[in-house]
């Protein structure tokens, strides 16, 4: 023991508190370098290599081993990472605790201070220490930080210290790490003139004080994609009156990044403005243009009525950044043999960043990482430093793997740890697995899945009880016996929440062996479940519920098509077909109930890609075919989630985990209302039972795919659909499926939340032992959150990755001419839906170097007058597709107005095989 304290603290309630604390010091750690004499068998963990690979650095040519101070392996280490580069030598060392290195704090000696020396203290240690390691070894410590003055200290004791930038600079056999360098303050490599473009921010403790008095608010910065001009900060807390503040304009904006916790003054209501409609991308290359940004500015404030009118305020501090690598290319400099050069990232609502390369020639063209470091009061762009070279712009697996990282899709491959946790093959069911575990292996179970589905979670059965009731029963994969709690393979597939399906790539949520194998409900083989099985009556009322963990051998594993064909054919009359009309027979009472309650029957075009078998290249594009089958599977899945749901709240009323779906403000059906209004239609939309019934009764007999559109534009009315803690709110309605109480049950494979309702349902069941964060409503609204984001990120993904595989089949097609329907008119476009491809996009009647045609807008109707020619949603036009890869970074699918024919604004319909490329550019190579 070093040294014990003793005192007396008065506690609140009046009384007196001993406390003691004692300080003790080991002396039994070792050094941390392999074949050290002196530490003898002290080493725990991993150890240092006993000869350093050689660094080939100028300044220190013999052996050594880095000793990074805090600071730097708080703002480098990440940067400069790398197997087999500086920074992976120093995560190695491990400084000593004892007698011989600890250091007191002196008096008038700041906490900083004190660290400074102990660091120091510990380098000379080290440097004494390893000679004894034998007469003829040469090894060294090297001291790195970026502090002036501990550096100063150091080689006054003799301490051998450089900087970060010195001994980068000094390793020969690396030199592109220098690019990898983070900037190391705001101030450092600010622009030469030095001209203040922005204010100040407040430092925290004043924000604190602002945001309790009310004079500030604090809230989530989120940029427009449209306008770099603008954003909105979404205020946090329930009872502000004002939950969306708007931010126009550089100076208000005042260095804020989307995401980042910012605080906000509001402005006064002569200064309040209205969202803009003008789109502004900034493509300036020049930093100094900032007066022109103020010209774009005023471009911004249209006149416009006092109801339009929003909360308008400026950022004044940051109270935390999220910043993160971001995705992007490199937007070369005009100016020979510069070194610095704009980074524009992919994602739209990211400011470009200024950055130092010696590579930007290599590294033209190309998919980086790039990462922000600071942004000064004095420059128009932050600063950053380049993280990592992705690939070629439009090499598949380039563009796959940027769609993932900025969506946050974690899918590197699952570490050791993880796979530990994974049952030792050949895997086969116990005596110990069976209990508290129905045999199901007599039934006639069969699954019905996407064809090429490995990932099989349900299964279903349904048979003829001699009371002449029906038997039903929906199994699902008992993923939740194989993923325990709180181990590392339950900790990541918490992290990831649910697995990403990407075109022609799946990001799994549980290692393979799980969801291609040991869970997935194959044929022929015994495997896990959890059954749900109902006792109903011929007209689908449920008389009897049971919950129990079982084992099934699944006697089909079948297709939606494959089992249609079998309902359909007169011929089979097997166990497996009669199973399949029974529920198919059920389902369709069981959706007609669910419909006259009230439960919503939307559309939303999903498309299909035909894969060429050696390129793995898109050569077609299809809607997706929907068959009764898919809604058998469907209502079954349904009807075993709110069951389920039902029970977990019985039995956990305070810790449930359930999924709810809010009802839409009724401004979010303007849209929907006036369109259906301009085909003399009525939209009845105050509860979900009118607006299903209004839609029902929406038809035209001239126009049959007029009710399909509408169902479309009512899903883009509706509200995300999230997970919840009951114990953490009182609204559990799902408005589009009409239920008062839902979970997700039923996909464990591919979704957490599954795997945490399993875990509730078998405890609830009496199958499995309970644990405290399963009963923790606090954790389990984290999880939630999480649950939240990784759903979004994931159907964002998809969407990325639909729209890249557009591109490269209309690449490989060339200009087509097709028909397409209208869904929404803008001021100065027409947004078009083209049933054939499922694909949305819009058509401009504006484009730069060319006269503007005369365009009058109505809101009200809604419509869109160009010249003498009057859009109205829902119209029927042709237009042609083209992919427009004039910038590399943004290609997108450009449509032009083929018919109606307006003179100067329709094209004429040309089919030849090319693109927006320019003359003949080469053409990129796509990977396998």
């Amino acid at each position: 023991m070093l040294k014990s304290k003793m005192f007396l603290k008065k506690t609140r309630a009046g009384g007196v508190m001993k406390i003691v604390r004692e300080h003790y010091l080991r002396d039994d750690i070792g050094c941390g370098a392999r074949g050290c004499a002196a530490c003898g068998g002290a080493h725990e963990g991993p150890a240092l290599e006993r000869q350093p690979k050689d660094r080939a650095s100028s300044l220190c040519p013999q052996p050594h081993y880095l000793l990074p101070d805090t600071n730097v392996l708080l703002h480098q280490i990440v940067s400069a990472w790398r197997p087999g580069t500086w920074a992976s030598v120093a995560s190695n060392l491990r400084l000593p605790g004892s007698l011989e290195t600890y250091v007191e704090q002196e008096q008038g000696e700041n906490a900083n201070d004190r660290n400074d020396r102990a660091i120091r203290v510990a380098a000379k240690w080290y440097n004494e220490h390893l000679k004894k390691m034998s007469a003829d070894n040469h090894l060294q410590v090297i001291f790195i930080t970026n502090d002036r003055k501990n550096k100063e200290k150091a080689v006054e004791e003799g301490i051998p210290a450089f900087t970060c930038e010195e001994y980068v600079k000094s390793l020969t056999a690396n030199p592109e790490l220098i690019d990898r360098l983070a900037c190391l303050s705001e101030e450092v490599n600010e622009i030469e003139s030095g001209k203040i473009i922005f204010s100040e921010h407040l430092p925290l403790s004043k924000l604190q004080q602002g945001i309790k008095s009310g004079t500030y608010l604090q809230g989530t910065f989120r940029a427009s994609r449209e306008n770099y001009l603008e954003a909105t900060v979404w205020i946090h807390g329930d009872n502000e009156e004002n939950k969306e503040i708007i931010l126009q304009g550089l100076k208000h904006l005042n260095r804020a990044v989307h995401e980042d916790i910012v605080a906000v003054e509001l402005l006064p209501k002569s200064q309040w403005v209205a969202p803009s409609s003008v789109v502004l991308q900034d493509e300036g290359q020049n930093e100094e243009d900032v007066e022109k940004e103020e010209e774009r500015e005023r471009m911004l404030k249209t006149a416009v009525s006092e109801k339009m009118l929003k909360p308008t305020g400026r950022v004044v501090g940051i109270i935390k950044r999220n910043w993160r690598p971001y995705c992007g290319m490199l937007s070369k400099s005009d100016i020979k043999e510069s070194r610095r050069h704009l980074f524009t990232p992919a994602d739209k609502r990211i400011p470009r960043i200024r950055i130092e390369t010696r590579q930007a020639s290599t590294l033209e063209g190309r998919r980086i990482i790039v990462a922000i470091d600071g942004w000064p009061r004095n420059s128009r762009y932050p600063n950053g430093h380049f993280v990592r070279n992705l690939g070629d712009v439009g090499e598949k697996e380039t563009e796959t793997e940027v769609l993932l990282l900025e969506h946050d899709v974690p899918h590197q491959p699952f570490s050791q740890a993880v796979l530990s946790f994974l049952p030792k093959m050949p895997w086969s069911i116990t005596e110990k697995d069976m209990k508290n575990r129905e045999d199901l292996r007599h039934l006639c179970i069969c699954s019905v899945d996407p064809p090429g589905c490995t990932d099989i979670d349900d299964a279903l059965h349904c048979r003829e009880l001699e009371n002449g009731n029906l038997e039903v029963g929906v199994h699902i994969a008992d993923v939740s016996h194989f993923i325990r709690p709180g181990n590392a393979l339950d900790q990541e597939s918490a992290r990831r929440g649910t697995t990403v399906y990407l075109c022609e790539k799946r990001i799994d949520m549980v290692p393979e062996l799980l969801s291609s194998n040991l869970c997935s409900l194959k044929c022929d083989v015994d495997r896990l479940a959890f059954s749900c099985i109902w006792e109903m009556n011929h007209n689908a009322e449920i008389l009897k519920t049971k919950f129990t963990k079982s084992v099934i051998n699944s006697k089909a594993s079948l297709t939606y098509a494959e089992a249609q064909l079998r309902i359909d054919s007169a011929n089979m009359n097997d166990d497996i077909t009669t199973s399949l009309r029974g529920l198919n027979k059920l389902a369709k009472i069981l959706k007609k109930r669910r419909i006259e309650k009230g439960a919503l029957t939307l559309s939303s075009p999903e498309v299909r890609f035909h894969m060429d078998s050696e390129t793995h290249d898109p050569i077609d594009l299809q809607t997706k075919e929907l068959r009764e089958t898919n809604s058998m599977v469907e209502e079954f899945m349904l009807l075993a989630n709110i069951s389920v749901a039902k029970k977990i709240h019985e039995e956990f009323s305070e810790h449930a985990l359930l999924r709810k779906h809010p009802a839409p403000p009724p401004s979010n059906y303007e849209i929907l209302v006036k369109a259906a209004r301009s085909r003399n239609l009525e939209i009845k939309t105050d509860t979900a039972k009118s607006l299903a019934e209004s839609l029902d009764r929406a038809e035209s007999p001239t126009f049959p795919y007029l009710n399909t559109l509408l169902r479309i534009l009512a899903t883009r009315c509706m509200m995300q659909a999230v997970y919840f803690c009951s114990g953490m709110d009182n609204d559990f309605h799902h408005y589009g499926l009409a239920s008062p109480i839902y979970t997700h049950f039923t996909s464990p494979i591919r979704r957490y939340a599954d795997v945490i309702v399993h875990r509730l349902l078998a405890v609830a069941v009496g199958a499995d032992c309970t644990y405290p964060e399963l009963t923790d409503k606090h954790k389990l609204a984290d999880i939630c959150k999480n649950l939240n984001f990784r759903h979004k990120m994931a159907q964002y993904a998809q969407r990325a990755s639909v729209a890249f595989h557009t591109q490269l089949f209309f690449k490989s097609k060339g200009i087509v001419s097709e028909e397409a329907y209208i869904l929404f008119v803008r001021k100065n476009a027409i947004v078009v839906l083209i049933p054939k491809y499922g694909l949305e996009g819009t058509v401009f009647f504006e484009e730069k170097d060319k006269p503007n045609p005369r365009l009058i807008y109505d809101d009200e109707i809604p419509s869109l007058k160009i010249e003498d020619t009057v859009f109205h949603v829902f119209d029927k036009v042709k237009v042609k597709i083209m992919l427009d890869s004039s910038n590399l970074q943004h290609q997108k699918i450009r449509m032009s107005l083929v018919e109606p024919q307006i003179p100067g604004i329709s094209i004429a319909t040309d089919t030849s095989n090319t693109d927006l490329n320019g003359p003949e550019k080469k053409k990129i190579k796509l990977g396998k």
